[in-house]
């Protein structure tokens, strides 16, 4: 008989950043409040699905949008640290167009390869480590459903690989807004189709 197992892929709420940063990896960055009300947006929806395992980015806005998932379901939340953001050389800088460290010259020498990319962490590496936390979930949650929550570049790199597209892409055509699902369905271990969905509003 066909095992059929879903896992929820999850892109974390709203961010409290008032100095609009690139936070990355830095600690104690939390949730707005908007952020949690993403959140348990979610977890209202999922709180009918058949969700046995719950995991997350060792991040605090990552741990702090899968609590209401995790809670709704009465589950512990699990840690796996294959989902964190990626690395980026601009970590604690602001970047936004026009603003900040990419108006230095100096830092232009990050921006050479935007295939690899040359300012972070390599595509193919970020594709291997989320496409094994997949893996992992799926196996926790056979035959039932799992929610993986992480960061926006991971996710969307995950989906590029698991839909064989090429990994490098222009950040402003992601598909994966804050705390969307990209849900990738299996048989046994076998892929068979994906969907994405915004269920918080943005």
């Amino acid at each position: 008989m066909t095992e059929k197992t879903v896992v929820h892929v999850m892109r974390h709420g709203e961010v409290h950043n008032p100095e609009k940063i690139l936070y990355g990896r830095l600690p104690d960055y939390h949730l707005s409040d908007r952020g949690r009300a993403q959140a348990q947006a979610v977890a209202d929806w999922l709180a009918e699905r058949d969700i046995t395992y719950v995991v997350a980015s060792p991040l605090e806005r990552a741990q702090e949008t899968a609590g209401p998932i995790a809670a709704a379901h009465d589950l512990p939340i699990d840690t796996d640290g294959d989902l964190i953001e990626s690395t980026n050389i601009f970590q604690g800088q602001r970047v936004s167009p026009g603003d900040g460290a990419l108006r230095n010259p100096k830092n232009w020498w990050h921006l050479r390869n935007p295939r690899q990319p040359s300012w972070g962490e390599p595509y193919r590496e970020i594709a291997e480590r989320m496409t094994a936390a997949l893996e992992r979930a799926r196996l926790e949650a056979g035959g039932h459903e799992a929610v993986c929550v992480s960061h926006q570049l991971p996710v969307e790199t995950l989906r590029r690989a698991m839909t064989k597209r090429n990994l490098h892409h222009f950040p402003t055509r992601r598909l994966c807004n804050l705390a969307s699902l990209t849900s990738f369905y299996f048989h046994d271990d076998a892929l068979v189709g994906w969907g994405y969905a915004e269920l918080a509003g943005q």
